[in-house]
């Protein structure tokens, strides 16, 4: 349907308010938070204010998606495949952090918890759907200011603020060095709107003029402020003390949003999603491709051996979330692979990457929803040997946690391997003008599979020590119900996505079809 506009109102605002209702709903229900919090701040009512919250907004957006009007390509907003998928991803995750975070939510920051959460999952939600520089730098802000006051709420003692105070001044510098990237942008081609942004760096390049250096200097710092959101090494040295310092039902949020943020703006910026997503700015024979290329290996290496030496839970999965990073960062090699060459691969790099993505929060927000629900007060489970007889003091949570480890080693029957799967296939049948970046891709998915068996090793030593062993203390008595209620519901995703993955993987593929580019 398409609407008629004011000739008064400019381009960029046609058609955006009824796109982002349901973010509105989001933002309302936490501004309500806000404002009664001082008066009204009980756990309970809050939590149920902001299920009530979310359920509105999934109403609106199912009915939002049929009524939206057709915007143009120079708005600010895009309602398009992408944007539909994160949308969805960003109000199902916040519903199951609600759920996860049950244990450290309390009478004194109920209202301030929950308002933030629903805050960032806003600004997840309008990062997916920003076609404009501003708008995008707005919603990832949206996204890492609530993060901070969430860090420092429920944190206690001198290890969790010095966790939120890491995390605050890293991420105010990545957002620096975003908005020098984006000036660059808008300079050479006077115009925010990244669909312009891309056309005029294409045509630029297909007319024969060269590359511009500050187009790839631009590039190169959005990378490097992005890297920091989706872990990517060398950005990632916050993280292992963050996870470790931090809540863990705010830890969870932290490994899974802004990766799902971050993946999803850098795909914006570099062309591989919207209206013809073979629009990439730089084509296979510059350094960004390679960049990319050299950075996803380096991520999932790193991150993997760096895991191995572990001896705290919440350290491996923080390099864990590293190496799943580099996973990811295959799909946006994949991607570029497009422009420039002939043949269609049979996996379209945005495609995996939304399904590993999918696939990726499930099991690393179910691995810590399980260790929430396991950790108390006087015993909090911090090194591996803390789950040392989990297996016969606590079943059903260990089956749990075994799913995820399985899942994320990449076994059958879970998610993870279909995830992994899809981007492997993917980078074996990328399309390659020549045999040097032909064999850089099938390399790529050599050592992501070597990768994967080396994080086997730490993943099955935490499956050793919850059944092999016993515990130490006695089994402490747990009533966090809402978080096991969501590591079960993850758990059985993961499953039931392993065992049938289609509805995935045909969401993904409607989301963001491959483009043919055979013959060009």
């Amino acid at each position: 349907m398409t609407v008629l506009t004011d000739p008064g109102v400019p381009a960029a605002f046609t058609g955006v308010f009824p796109a982002v209702l349901p973010e509105i709903v989001l933002v309302g229900t936490a501004c309500l938070a806000f404002l009664a919090g001082p008066f009204a701040n009980r756990r309970c009512l809050w939590f149920v204010a902001s299920l009530l919250g979310l359920t509105a907004a999934m109403v609106v957006a199912g009915v939002v998606k049929v009524a939206v009007p057709e915007v143009p390509a120079a708005a600010a907003i895009l309602p398009d495949g992408p944007a539909e998928f994160v949308r969805w991803v960003a109000l199902v995750a916040a519903v199951v952090f609600v759920l996860v975070s049950w244990p450290e939510v309390t009478g004194t920051n109920a209202a301030e918890y929950y308002g933030c959460l629903l805050v960032a999952a806003a600004g997840v939600s309008l990062t997916g759907r920003a076609n404009d520089l501003v708008t995008l730098f707005l919603a990832l802000e949206l996204i890492s200011i609530p993060t901070y006051i969430l860090l420092y709420l429920p944190a206690q003692g001198r290890t969790g603020q010095e966790a939120a105070v890491k995390y605050f001044l890293l991420s105010v510098m990545s957002s620096a060095v975003l908005l020098f990237g984006f000036s660059y942008l808008y300079g050479l081609t006077g115009t925010t709107n990244i669909t312009a942004i891309v056309d005029a760096l294409t045509k630029a390049h297909q007319g024969g003029a060269a590359h511009s250096p500050l187009a790839l200097v631009a590039a190169v710092m959005v990378i490097a402020a992005i890297g920091f959101r989706v872990t990517a090494v060398p950005f990632h040295f916050y993280a292992p003390d963050v996870y470790e310092g931090a809540p863990a039902g705010v830890v969870a949020q932290l490994a899974f949003l802004p990766k799902v943020a971050g993946f999803v703006a850098l795909a914006r910026v570099l062309g591989l999603v919207g209206a013809d997503p073979r629009h990439l700015p730089f084509d296979a024979a510059t350094q960004l491709p390679l960049l990319l290329w050299i950075i996803a290996v380096v991520t999932m290496t790193v991150g993997n051996v760096m895991a191995l030496l572990q001896d705290n839970v919440r350290r491996m999965l923080a390099y864990s979330g590293v190496a799943h990073g580099g996973y990811m960062l295959i799909g946006l090699v994949v991607a570029s692979s497009l422009p420039e060459a002939t043949g269609t691969p049979a996996v379209g790099g945005i495609e995996a990457l939304l399904v590993y993505l999918a696939a990726y929060g499930m099991m690393t927000v179910g691995a810590f929803a399980v260790v929430l629900y396991l950790s108390t007060p006087d015993r909090p489970i911090d090194a591996i040997d803390d789950l040392a007889g989990a297996g016969q003091s606590h079943p059903l949570s260990a089956a749990a946690m075994a799913v995820f480890l399985l899942s994320l080693i990449g076994l059958p029957l879970t998610a993870g391997f279909a995830g992994k799967l899809m981007l492997f296939v993917g980078a074996f049948t990328a399309p390659a003008d020549t045999p040097t970046m032909r064999n850089l891709y099938v390399l790529l998915a050599v050592i992501a599979a070597v990768n994967s068996a080396v994080a086997a090793v730490y993943y099955l030593r935490v499956l050793g020590v919850m059944y092999l062993r016993t515990s130490l203390r006695p089994a402490p008595k747990l009533r966090a119900v809402p978080t096991f209620v969501a590591a079960a519901a993850l758990a059985a995703a993961t499953l039931v996505f392993g065992v049938w993955p289609e509805p995935l993987v045909k969401a993904a593929r409607t989301a963001a079809p491959v483009p043919a580019v055979a013959g060009r």
